[in-house]
């Protein structure tokens, strides 16, 4: 039979002091977090993020580094053939829907922003195919804006560890904001999927081995996996 997962009540100054207890073992652990996705400007770190949606971020870096050769320009991307967009992105998965996404948030980049990636959340979040958590990843990474990007990773340990209630990826990202220091936000969101993929597992965490274990309420508790 599984094992009814048990909800943690978080209580904010509670979630915001494990914070400040975690923030400097995973800042040790892992002091070169960062994006995964490889990207040299504002444009391609969108256009990597739109196709990392049900992709792995290696099997994005594979495809983006010939993609990236081929288009270079918001301009290249408006006037190619969506066909042949889905063509060269097909193995990155749902590449219909993508190539929809990328096309449209290139025409809206060259008709409304000069051609260039707009810098602000509201701005972004108008382009096809973009939400905040995809804003956040570009504002955070291609703008140096401190931004919180709540993936699978980050939703799952925000649990675990007790920092918020909410698997909505939008109310969580409130939620950190309110108990992670501003200047912290974008690291703390690359920690975190780190510390999931290689640690906090979705379906066995290695709590044995976990720096942060005795801060983690959910440590050795299947219950609260």
């Amino acid at each position: 039979m599984a094992v009814k997962k048990k909800k943690i009540k978080v209580e904010k100054e509670e979630a915001a002091q494990r914070v400040r207890n975690i923030w400097p073992v995973l800042k040790k652990t892992y002091p070169d977090a960062k994006t995964a996705l490889k990207f040299v400007n504002p444009l391609e770190l969108l256009i990597a993020t739109i196709l990392s949606a049900q992709c792995t971020d290696v099997r994005v870096n594979a495809v983006t580094k010939d993609l990236f050769k081929k288009y270079k320009s918001p301009k290249d991307w408006v006037k190619a053939d969506l066909k042949q967009i889905e063509s060269d992105i097909r193995s990155t998965g749902f590449y219909h829907n993508k190539a929809v996404n990328i096309k449209g948030a290139c025409t809206r980049i060259v008709e409304q922003f000069g051609g260039k990636v707009p810098g602000t959340m509201a701005e972004l979040v108008e382009l096809p195919g973009v939400g905040r958590k995809t804003a956040n990843v570009v504002l955070g990474n291609a703008f140096g804006t401190p931004a919180i990007a709540c993936d699978t990773h980050v939703i799952r340990l925000s649990r675990r560890l007790g920092l918020s209630e909410n698997s909505d990826p939008v109310k969580l990202e409130f939620d950190l904001a309110e108990i992670v220091p501003k200047k912290n936000w974008t690291v703390f969101s690359h920690v975190l999927i780190l510390h999931g993929r290689n640690i906090c597992k979705a379906r066995k965490p290695d709590c044995e081995n976990c720096p942060i274990s005795k801060y983690c309420p959910a440590a050795n508790n299947p219950a609260l996996w």
